[in-house]
């Protein structure tokens, strides 16, 4: 998934907590976040005055514009991992539970589907119907 997709799929599934998430949407929509919050705090410190360790208005509503979504996409990352979404609530036990989220939002998605939905990165969310076993691919032997 590019960051453009993960964007428009963040925000499509706006408030959707259901199905699964890969690695890629979620670290691409992070990443967005991370720019548009600095962006915006520059925006509010050039044009509004606000010190940059304080939350200006263009970032507030920044941040509230794009909370529903991240909490979305961090649940959907979780299912990923075939986790519930509450252990989203981890991240209030100070540093172990931030280490176990990052731990799961690093980790691969469960291959196959889980009991949240297929896999995202599965045959069907390429597009592609095609299936090979083993034995549709031809044997190449080796003479030296």
């Amino acid at each position: 998934m590019t960051f453009n997709q993960s964007i428009r799929t963040c925000f499509r599934k706006y408030v959707d907590f259901t199905g699964r998430a890969a690695r890629s949407e979620y670290w691409w929509f992070t990443l967005f976040l991370i720019l548009g919050n600095l962006a915006a705090t520059i925006i509010d410190t050039a044009k509004f005055g606000v010190p940059a360790e304080q939350y200006g208005p263009l970032n507030s509503v920044f941040s509230l514009a794009t909370l529903l979504p991240g909490i979305a996409v961090s649940v959907r990352r979780l299912h990923d991992v075939n986790r519930s979404g509450w252990w989203l609530l981890i991240m209030f036990i100070p540093l172990i539970g931030w280490l176990v989220l990052l731990f799961w939002e690093v980790s691969p998605g469960t291959p196959g589907a889980n009991r949240f939905g297929p896999d995202p990165l599965g045959e069907a969310a390429i597009g592609d119907d095609r299936r090979y076993s083993p034995s549709d691919i031809p044997r190449v032997t080796r003479h030296d």
